[in-house]
């Protein structure tokens, strides 16, 4: 055996070594992950008796004791408004800043940029004034308007747009088309994974929001589904597989819409941040 094949050999060998490493820490933190949400599943699943047996009573009980067809009701009225507001606004907010020159662009960026390190709990006071002279307290508005635009997603759009090559923006110019008509017809379609990206951000992050139903709102007939579920869990604090299946109800329209556009997902946040 000569020198070129035992190297081969010890290359190849220790190749194999690493792979198997990372697949074993690969393989550790899937299950540290998964974990929680294995554990969540089975308690939901099995009845805590003498005999412990897999049942799907817990959902149906949970679904009718938690009020969860309201609460799914108003989050999807809320989320899918904001998510609609959030992607025109992030659309026309990020395409001006990607094309437009105008004075104090980069101050207009940098304070946009800013927003994003602003927690809103610090504002909450301010919109409250804002909502309440208004007489928008207690209306599906209260919730909807004040996460109607974002920073982040003025900045993913921005970022989507400087990747397209302007030379389609200038033939579809000197075709006629204005300024909406290349943002509908061009820049739209192929910004279909950044818009995608934004509007699950959206989506999971409406959804999953306690904070705005519990300070703008007071009426029960606007009660969301993280209220529903905080309510819930405050009735039935010692059965824990009730518990578990309210989660379980909670979440899964989260992973539906996760599942369905993971793919322009991972796209959409490789693709963003290739041009500055």
């Amino acid at each position: 055996m000569n020198i070129k094949t035992q190297n081969f050999i010890k290359q190849n060998t220790s190749f194999q070594r690493s792979q198997i490493v990372s697949f074993l820490l690969l393989l550790s933190g899937l299950v540290i992950i998964l974990s929680p949400l294995i554990i969540v599943l089975y308690t939901s699943f099995f009845s805590y008796s003498n005999n412990p047996s897999f049942t799907f009573k817990y959902y149906q009980e949970a679904w009718e004791k938690g009020n969860f067809l309201l609460g799914f009701t108003n989050s999807s009225i809320v989320a899918i408004a904001v998510t609609i507001f959030q992607v025109i606004t992030s659309i026309l907010a990020g395409y001006a800043l990607a094309r437009l020159e105008f004075r104090g662009k980069n101050i207009v960026l940098l304070l946009i940029l800013a927003t994003l390190v602003i927690p809103f709990q610090i504002l909450v006071i301010p919109i409250f004034l804002i909502l309440k002279s208004g007489n928008l307290i207690n209306t599906y508005w209260a919730l909807i308007l004040p996460t109607a635009a974002s920073g982040f997603g003025i900045f993913l759009m921005r970022q989507y747009f400087s990747t397209i090559p302007i030379e389609l923006e200038q033939a579809a110019t000197l075709d006629g088309a204005n300024t909406l008509q290349i943002i509908w017809y061009i820049l739209f379609p192929l910004a279909k994974p950044a818009i995608i990206t934004l509007s699950l951000f959206t989506f999971i992050g409406e959804w999953n929001d306690l904070f705005k139903p519990l300070v703008f709102t007071n009426n029960p007939n606007l009660i969301t589904v993280q209220l529903s579920l905080a309510s819930f869990q405050e009735q039935f604090t010692s059965n824990w597989s009730l518990l578990m299946a309210a989660v379980i109800i909670a979440t899964i329209p989260v992973i539906i819409l996760f599942i369905i556009g993971q793919k322009q997902f991972i796209e959409g946040i490789g693709t963003t941040g290739i041009k500055n």
